[in-house]
């Protein structure tokens, strides 16, 4: 059975005291969700150190919303895979679309990141995605397929077998438009064929998460199907309850 994860990504969000305070609410409601849940927080780098203190001993995972491409050096302002696993990392997200557009992250800067990941025991959470201009063109298979190709294809079976996939339907977030779970299905069944296609039955073991704008109200729609094995949380990750309670309502007490 493929894991069941529902990870928050808290963006630029939460001063050190606030994200503590969410942790330890994360932590004290987490025995209201069934244990087959993999949770993952992922505070801003400011205050990883505390957050990681706060979950310590409770099972919910750690990540990081981004690293460098490089492991060491004179590259001011960036945070490197080595730092993010001696804070206690178990994962890192790589590839946002928010990276993609105001950073200008290409798939060779995310391929030099994946490695980076990788040689210190992160796993990537890697998203993929395509922006409303694609969708209405009808490029979004094509879109996701190039994302995947060109970043992942490059990993060994050993590196592939730890990844993540995230799917963030660009053009369902702040245009006023959605996604249904038919679509999100459509979407991540043609990820789970591309991945297929270069690491064969390896692909269905997996875990594909769906991006957009996931809440309480459609978690068990979208969790119930096929491809789709979780989500990673924007805005609701910032309330505990509501985080916990995608959880319950997508995968039970």
């Amino acid at each position: 059975m493929r894991k069941r994860i529902v990870a928050g990504n808290w963006k630029m969000n939460t001063l050190p005291g606030e994200g503590v305070a969410l942790a330890r609410e994360i932590v004290g409601g987490k025995g209201t969700v069934c244990d087959c849940v993999s949770f993952i927080v992922c505070p801003p780098f400011t205050h990883l150190s505390e957050v990681a203190h706060a979950l310590k001993g409770s099972g919910i995972a750690l990540g990081a919303q981004n690293c460098a491409a490089e492991e060491q050096g004179a590259y001011t302002g960036e945070v490197s895979a080595a730092m993010l696993a001696a804070l206690g990392c178990e994962y890192v997200i790589l590839g946002h679309s928010e990276r993609r557009q105001y950073y200008g992250e290409t798939s060779a800067t995310l391929r030099a990141k994946m490695e980076r990941a990788y040689a210190h025991g992160l796993t990537p959470i890697y998203c993929v995605g395509e922006n409303l201009a694609e969708r209405e063109a009808g490029k979004h298979f094509d879109v996701v397929k190039r994302q995947i190709e060109e970043v992942v294809y490059g990993l060994t079976d050993e590196q592939f077998a730890k990844l993540v996939i995230a799917y963030e339907p660009v053009w369902a977030i702040g245009t006023g438009k959605t996604a249904t779970a038919d679509q999100a299905q459509e979407i991540h069944a043609c990820i789970r064929k591309v991945l297929a296609a270069k690491f064969g039955a390896a692909a269905d073991g997996t875990a594909i998460l769906y991006g957009g704008s996931c809440k309480p109200g459609n978690a068990a729609e979208l969790f119930a199907k096929e491809d789709v094995d979780g989500g990673l949380i924007g805005g609701a990750a910032l309330k505990a309850e509501d985080f916990l309670a995608i959880g319950r309502n997508g995968f039970g007490k």
